[in-house]
């Protein structure tokens, strides 16, 4: 369980952004992402962004899924796979649950194979 006197005892708070400007079409659909996070000294375009949030309030996560239709099918494919795979990763840091991230490893195994993302055995 997250204990935030732990964290903040003896801490000096810092503040830090990142930023993302998107420039849309006359539908309202994305043309250009861009991220910058000045901290980190680094900035680019992107062709996908896919944030989420949790909602403490609500106790779910509010998504913001966004694709410039200069994505190809094959990038949204290794864009979403890579995207599982590493929440797995983010999840095995915050819980330990190792049999949990075992059994997701696997099915991303199989996936990314039947998705054409990884090299089939």
């Amino acid at each position: 369980m997250y204990n935030e006197d732990r964290y903040n005892e003896g801490t000096t708070m810092t503040t830090s952004e990142i930023k993302f400007k998107v420039t849309v079409d006359e539908n309202q659909l994305p043309h250009t992402i861009e991220w910058e996070a000045p901290d980190a000294k680094e900035g680019s375009s992107c062709k996908s962004i896919m944030l989420a949030l949790w909602d403490e309030k609500e106790n779910n996560t509010m998504r913001i899924d966004l694709w410039t239709k200069e994505m190809s099918i094959d990038e949204m494919k290794k864009f979403f796979h890579q995207n599982i795979v590493t929440l797995t990763d983010t999840y095995l840091r915050a819980t330990n649950d190792e049999a949990t991230v075992k059994d997701i490893r696997e099915y991303m195994s199989v996936l990314g194979k039947r998705m054409g993302v990884l090299a089939k055995d």
